[in-house]
């Protein structure tokens, strides 16, 4: 296993299903934080459909389609970051986020995306990143203009999450841009 040291106690790490217990225990005690935002956050009830997410990200790595990573602090779960899409024939890949309250405001999940991104595009060649958030989600949005991505629009009314129609704001990063 490895581990990406992101300083002062923080490091990105895998996410795998072993650590279904810690991650179903995570999600319970942040549910009301996260699932505004995250289905998943109101899917995933128990340790079991926290061990069936994680395989399936698991299988995902295997296939080389997608990933997820452990953010913590001082060994504490504190959020993660996950590449929802990894598309290698495209060169396209989507990164997600999220984190808990008592982490936020520290930089963890930017510095985190850096190094997914560096990762992306230094080591596997990608040729594009995106980030999808629903446009009232302003700490995403911030999150996104950090890492120097470029608003590229909004999907209209393609996201439906606790019974409403969202919309979708899609901003994207490529090799040769600033980042």
């Amino acid at each position: 296993m490895f581990t990406v040291p992101l300083g002062e106690g923080a490091e990105l790490q895998p996410l795998e299903p072993w650590q279904a217990a810690e991650f179903a225990a995570y999600i319970a005690e942040h549910r009301a934080h996260l699932a505004p935002w995250l289905p998943w956050a109101v899917s995933i009830t128990d340790q079991e459909g926290a061990r069936a997410f994680l395989q399936r990200y698991a299988d995902g790595q295997a296939g080389d389609t997608r990933r997820v990573y452990a953010l913590r602090l001082d060994g504490a779960l504190v959020g993660g970051c996950l590449f929802r899409v990894f598309d290698v024939p495209t060169g396209t890949c989507e990164i997600g986020v999220w984190l808990s309250p008592d982490a936020e405001g520290r930089g963890l999940i930017t510095h985190a995306c850096r190094e997914l991104i560096r990762w992306a595009f230094e080591v596997r060649g990608m040729t594009r990143i995106e980030w999808h958030c629903v446009p009232h989600n302003k700490r995403s949005i911030a999150v996104a203009e950090r890492l120097g991505m470029t608003p590229e629009g909004t999907l209209r009314q393609a996201f439906s999450f606790n019974g409403e129609t969202h919309d979708v704001q899609i901003w994207s990063l490529l090799p040769t841009d600033p980042h």
